[in-house]
């Protein structure tokens, strides 16, 4: 990192921690047991800049860098991952669709008021019955005149009930990667929400199903060239990986600062835990394998600032650092022995948090899929 963005992230930092401690720790778990999706907090981050970190002054946003987006989630998952996956998923996955494959005036429209959390953004590509196999989705796209008429379910859609536009890719074709992406507004007849869903963990983050029947939208709407919506949503997820590998890192630092703390004060024998090689060993093992996290982390930040390819170093990054959190997740409630078990520590939602970052925006076994096929295709 440049000096620039160097000092950037340590403003950034600070101000994510200050807003993370006033706004967001003092409801974690209130927010968990009620499975609330905190949509007043969520929008207010619009006014600090943390929805449209990556999005030009022109429309409203930041316009920074992945290396402060890395930040921003990252010290967020520290205090909630839930709210660290929320605004991921609006940030990477909604708002970076548009901003990558929209005209002008879809940006001047939509980026505008995702920047500043007007809107709050879903993103559609998941279906019931096509996780990783995306290419077989059965939500078609039929046009009519200068209007395509949708009709399909998605699922596992964050802000599939709150987000106030979606970008839904749609089959519109005969052959398999024959996809259009789509900008569809809450409030468009024949577009709902479905079912929400029970979670193990994340249970702040709204996640729930998007149906379409017979929902007309305008040619307009469509993002980029009709047919290119599958080829766009491979690029948009490799920015994705990089945030799920960001979520994943301060979820597993979260994890890590409470088992530190604990293992400091907690007394067993006469002395803290701390003094004890069994679990000395498991916080030098978790502070390694953290700072390795942050290190594949940053760089894949780094090439996409670059503008390189970033599908083999988003990858690596996500698939490492998301195990990487389960583990830590796991090793923090062993440290906190029974107390971990319970909810008067913070350890028991990491655990719970962690993973699903091991599933969501591809599973690990997609992520090595894509990382050896790029080692072998090379």
């Amino acid at each position: 990192m440049n000096t620039e963005t160097i000092e950037n992230v340590s403003i950034i930092r600070e101000s994510v921690k200050d807003f993370a401690e006033k706004h967001i720790r003092p409801h974690v778990m209130t927010w968990d047991e009620s499975q609330e999706f905190p949509e007043a907090v969520i929008r207010d981050m619009g006014a600090h800049g943390f929805l449209g970190v990556l999005i030009p002054a022109e429309f409203n946003g930041a316009e920074l860098g992945y290396q402060e987006y890395v930040t921003v989630i990252e010290e967020i998952a520290k205090v909630c991952g839930s709210v660290g996956l929320s605004v991921a998923a609006h940030n990477s996955l909604c708002s970076g669709h548009i901003m990558l494959f929209g005209s002008q005036m879809q940006k001047e429209e939509y980026l505008s008021k995702l920047a500043t959390g007007e809107y709050i953004g879903a993103w559609g590509l998941t279906e019931p019955n096509t996780g990783s196999d995306a290419m077989r989705m059965q939500c078609v796209a039929e046009k009519s005149g200068d209007h395509y008429i949708l009709n399909g379910t998605k699922s596992w859609i964050t802000h599939g009930i709150t987000g106030d536009v979606a970008v839904v890719i749609a089959r519109t074709g005969e052959p398999l990667d024959s996809m259009t992406a789509f900008i569809i507004e809450r409030g468009t007849p024949g577009f709902k929400a479905g079912k929400k869903e029970n979670k193990l963990g994340m249970r702040a983050s709204e996640t729930a199903e998007m149906i379409f029947d017979n929902c007309k939208v305008h040619k307009d709407q469509i993002l980029g060239d009709p047919g290119d919506g599958f080829i766009q949503a491979m690029q948009v997820l490799d920015g994705g990986r990089i945030s799920i590998a960001a979520l994943s890192l301060g979820i597993a630092k979260g994890a890590y600062e409470a088992s530190v703390q604990y293992a400091q004060e907690r007394k067993q024998f006469g002395k803290p835990i701390a003094h004890f090689q069994g679990i000395s060993f498991k916080l030098a093992d978790m502070a390694t394998e953290i700072q390795a996290a942050e290190l594949l982390t940053r760089n894949a930040a780094a090439l996409k600032d670059q503008g390189e390819k970033v599908t083999k170093a988003s990858a690596m990054a996500k698939l490492f650092a998301s195990e990487l959190a389960v583990r830590c997740g796991n090793e923090a409630v062993q440290i906190h022995g029974g107390y971990g078990y319970t909810k008067e520590y913070p350890v028991e939602k990491f655990y719970r948090d962690a993973k699903l970052c091991t599933i969501g925006e591809g599973t690990s076994e997609i992520q090595r899929l894509v990382i050896s096929r790029e080692i072998l295709n090379s």
